[in-house]
């Protein structure tokens, strides 16, 4: 527990102790110090968006072929903007109802809401048009160069300190315009050069990474001889009375595509088996009550310790010792999604348990939110199946086994997907290939991070002087 005293001629209008941090204090006064220039002094407008209502989208969104880039936060990264995940919205839109929050070429847009960092920033490229939502604001400057030094200095921890000090809110932290606008500000255009080299080159070995990362899944059709045809989504289709399922009554479950991609299956001459008959065990977690929550005690894996096909360890949470009915999960299983808010994350991240030596001694449960698939190892490589699994052909198989509104993937469902089932031999070979080939582009993005570390703390040397 953090314990600091405040004296009354300190108190700046806020009661939160939050804003009084002796870091964020001590900090505030050493950047006030070198410059009394505040964000302020550097907007020329500013302006933040609205979320049009999802549940009329026919009359606000679009498709990419005809629409609008409409930027959520996800979009807005300290390396620039990232539209591979973007929605869009139809001209009609854009030029009515969100025509205060347009984007245009070089506006500085900053994130204002929401857990996680505050004050990420991104500035848009030439010609550039686009929207935001009401978690975004817009900042437009005299010029691409402030923009870009704003942008450096609001991605830096000094820049992300600031900020963090000025939200308000608990367990959604917000900047308003005025808390936004007083952001003390060290304007130095070499911070710029920095970063920007630091970009490039962390990019390159991203590149090279995802390179490494996306030959993984030809090389494993390679292997097995299966050549899945592209996928074509059928927009419609008739499914014969007598072929539907007694068990499954909706109607994507029955899409072509599915059909069609265990056909290509049964085409190789590979020994198919279900995921029953190489598991010795199928099962989903258990969550433990809210308040059973603790910092100490059991150790539970979480939705948010799985990142990018990874376990991340040191996410890890606790709960109260004594508290019954929790499951637990070992080396070598694979566990991926099984309920979420949005459909298509199920079954996209499958990942291996590899218990790290200094949690070896200890039990790991994990929440009813995950699944795991306990494999016999007498018949199958665990590497080997991850492996498979991790292809966009059986992301689909699984994703279709998804249930209900809220959508959850159940053991009986899993249990009977189709898998190809090589010799020991051969699935060790293509195991081994893909750890190899795994590890490499973990070395790559790990190289690509340290790159950014090391131009942050120059920023940070220049900023301070």
């Amino acid at each position: 527990m953090e314990c600091f005293c405040v004296n009354s001629q300190e108190i700046e209008g806020r009661l939160d102790c939050h804003f009084y941090r002796p870091e964020f204090v001590i900090l505030d006064k050493k950047i006030k110090h070198i410059s009394n220039k505040k964000l302020q002094d550097y907007i020329v407008s500013i302006s933040s968006g609205a979320t049009p209502d999802i549940k009329q989208s026919e009359n606000y969104y679009s498709n990419s072929n005809e629409g609008i880039t409409f930027m959520r936060v996800q979009n807005v990264t300290p390396q620039g903007l990232d539209l591979e995940d973007v929605k869009f919205i139809n001209k009609e839109t854009h030029d009515g109802m969100l025509k205060r929050s347009q984007v245009s070429e070089f506006d500085l847009l900053v994130k204002i809401t929401g857990v996680g960092r505050m004050a990420v920033s991104s500035v848009t490229p030439k010609d550039f048009a686009g929207n935001i939502n009401q978690h975004l604001v817009i900042i437009k400057t005299k010029n691409e160069e402030t923009s870009n030094i704003l942008a450096t200095f609001l991605n830096s921890d000094i820049g992300e300190k600031l900020a963090t000090k000025r939200a308000t809110g608990g367990t959604r932290p917000a900047l308003d315009y005025k808390a936004l606008k007083s952001i003390p500000i060290v304007f130095k255009s070499e911070i710029v050069k920095v970063m920007r080299n630091a970009i490039f080159k962390s990019k390159q070995k991203e590149s090279e990474a995802l390179t490494i990362l996306n030959s993984v899944n030809d090389y494993v059709l390679d292997e097995l001889k299966i050549k899945f045809d592209k996928i074509v989504e059928d927009k419609t289709y008739c499914v014969n009375f007598e072929d539907i399922d007694k068990k499954r009554n909706d109607p994507y479950y029955f899409n072509p595509k599915f059909d069609r991609l265990l056909g290509d299956l049964e085409k190789s001459k590979i020994k198919i088996e279900t995921l029953k008959e190489v598991s010795t065990k199928i099962f989903s977690g258990k969550t433990p009550p809210k308040e059973d929550y603790s910092d100490e005690g059991n150790l539970i894996l979480k939705v948010n310790c799985l990142r990018n096909n990874k376990i991340l360890w040191h996410k890890l949470s606790y709960f109260k010792d004594g508290v019954p009915a929790v499951k637990e999960i070992k080396n070598n299983d694979i566990v991926l999604l099984s309920s979420a808010h949005q459909a298509d994350y199920l079954g996209k991240n499958p990942c291996i348990v590899e218990i790290p030596e200094n949690l070896k001694d200890k039990k790991i449960y994990f929440v009813g939110e995950l699944i795991s698939i306990r494999v016999n190892p007498e018949k199958i490589n665990p590497y080997y199946l991850l492996a498979v699994l991790k292809l966009e052909e059986y992301y689909l198989l699984v994703n279709r086994e998804k249930r209900g509104q809220s959508s959850h993937l159940y053991s009986q469902d899993l249990e009977r997907i189709k898998i190809p089932f090589p010799s020991l031999p051969l699935q060790n070979k293509i195991a081994e290939e893909v750890k190899r080939r795994m590890q490499k582009a973990e070395t790559l993005q790990k190289e690509a991070n340290e790159e950014l570390e090391k131009a942050k703390s120059e920023v940070e040397k220049i900023i301070l002087g």
